[in-house]
């Protein structure tokens, strides 16, 4: 089989597996901005950026250890701590006169009540106008940490096993049946500082 001379190298970051153009584009065309959310194991990012021709401009950022200032004294990789990235992100975009805005998740999967739809339901209820699926979103107990607060519980019976999954949480002396007070309170010091909407 005959190969050409001519080879064309493909650009950067789509050879790295960092960007899908095709999916970029449709997400600009929008021409709003976007909030992207990027996740680690012990933490999420969000920020709300635009396009420009040079390089996107973030124009509002909020981190998960942003959250240890208004008082969050868990995980900061989990759900809940997530959803106060994107309610914290969503006041700050609020308050710049920010209000409507496109999801965007990158070359992450979308999961039904992950992570990610945790940072958008804050948004949500900071009141930024996303388009969305409500069904996408986490339930109401999960947002708050209910559900781990139930399995620490439950795991009351095995020491080891709690060890195990909760060693930060016992190293630190943090009771996990108050991380939803907790929650709350965190959600009250946002409110404080940036304005309930």
């Amino acid at each position: 089989m005959k190969r050409s001379s001519i080879y064309t190298v493909g650009f950067r970051r789509k050879r790295k597996s960092l960007t899908n153009y095709r999916k970029r584009v449709r997400v600009l065309s929008s021409k709003r901005p976007r909030l992207v959310v990027r996740k680690s194991l012990k933490n999420i990012q969000a920020s709300i950026a635009e396009y420009n021709k040079k390089g996107d401009i973030i124009k509002i950022a909020s981190h998960s250890q942003n959250l240890k200032k208004f008082g969050w004294d868990y995980n900061t990789g989990n759900i809940p701590a997530a959803y106060l990235v994107g309610y914290l992100l969503g006041k700050k975009a609020k308050n710049a006169k920010l209000d409507q805005v496109i999801f965007d998740i990158g070359q992450s999967k979308s999961v039904k009540g992950s992570r990610l739809y945790a940072v958008l339901a804050g948004a949500l209820d900071a009141g930024l106008s996303i388009p969305c699926s409500k069904e996408m979103l986490p339930s109401k107990e999960r947002l708050s940490g209910t559900h781990i607060a139930s399995y620490a519980q439950s795991l009351k019976k095995d020491e080891a096993l709690l060890k195990k999954r909760f060693s930060a949480c016992i190293k630190n002396n943090m009771d996990l049946a108050n991380i939803s007070k907790n929650f709350e309170q965190v959600k009250g010091s946002i409110d404080k500082n940036f304005g309930k909407g």
